[in-house]
């Protein structure tokens, strides 16, 4: 064998089998729709049934399911999990995207913990609960192993004004991110984040509009073309499992990020 021309150890692109939550929208729709046209089965998962058959709509006759759920719900999200064992018998990648910001523009003495808590539910708890169902089916599956990619924020770096709970769980996902990492070695599941700032979606909108900055003003942000996201979570996930982008951060080039405030 060559040492220089290592054997390609990816498993074969037609049976390669992906979770994506939060699939029903945004970046979620973005990436199961790119993984949907490059060959990819995609079970999507979001909270509403009809959000995720238009998803699987935009790629007519690739193979898909669409299992409602709600991340925050342990016996859900078992379901979920349970379902891409039923249909497709492995699974080789979880793009963990399931998110909420939380009520916007809300002074940090004043956000009731009531929102506080379903930030967390949602974003971190959430991406646990999910994480932990797929490292236990690329443990258990044979050949062993998976990716899991954890979709970040800008936020995960520097947070906006008035963001304490979406600003603490993307935060928060880092270190998931790095204990799976840690943990997923010896079992050949790899996890790596992505950090976006200002994809163009209906979550950032309002970025075209004016957005509240660091010393108070408004301005009207630069935004990014969502499928740039969707191709480089592609990207990720097709690496060989021998390989991880263990962070990546696309952006909009100009967006207010290196100097923030």
């Amino acid at each position: 064998m060559n040492a220089m021309n290592p054997p390609d150890t990816r498993q074969p692109l037609e049976t390669r089998t992906a979770v994506v939550t939060g699939a029903g929208s945004g970046i979620g729709r973005a990436v199961a729709a790119e993984l949907l046209r490059t060959g990819w089965s995609v079970a999507l998962a979001g909270r509403r049934a009809e959000t995720l058959d238009e998803t699987a709509a935009l790629v007519p006759g690739a193979p898909s399911i669409a299992v409602p759920t709600d991340v925050s719900e342990p016996g859900e999200v078992t379901r979920l999990f349970s379902a891409v064992r039923d249909r497709f018998g492995r699974l080789d990648l979880l793009f963990n995207n399931a998110g909420t910001f939380g009520p916007g523009g809300v002074p940090f003495e004043e956000l009731p913990y009531e929102a506080w808590r379903h930030v967390v539910d949602t974003n971190l708890n959430g991406a646990f609960l999910c994480a932990q169902a797929a490292y236990r089916q690329m443990k258990e599956q044979d050949p062993q192993g998976g990716r899991i990619i954890n979709n970040g924020s800008i936020s995960a770096h520097t947070p906006r004004p008035r963001s304490a709970a979406y600003t603490a769980t993307k935060h928060a996902l880092t270190g998931l991110t790095k204990a799976l990492s840690l943990d997923g070695r010896p079992y050949r599941i790899a996890c790596g984040q992505i950090d976006i700032g200002n994809a163009a979606t209906d979550m950032t909108e309002r970025m075209r509009t004016g957005i509240p900055q660091a010393n108070g003003e408004l301005a009207v942000e630069p935004v990014m073309d969502v499928a740039d996201v969707a191709r480089t979570v592609r990207h990720m996930a097709e690496l060989p499992l021998e390989a991880n982008v263990q962070f990546a951060t696309v952006l909009a080039t100009a967006m207010p990020y290196v100097g923030r405030g």
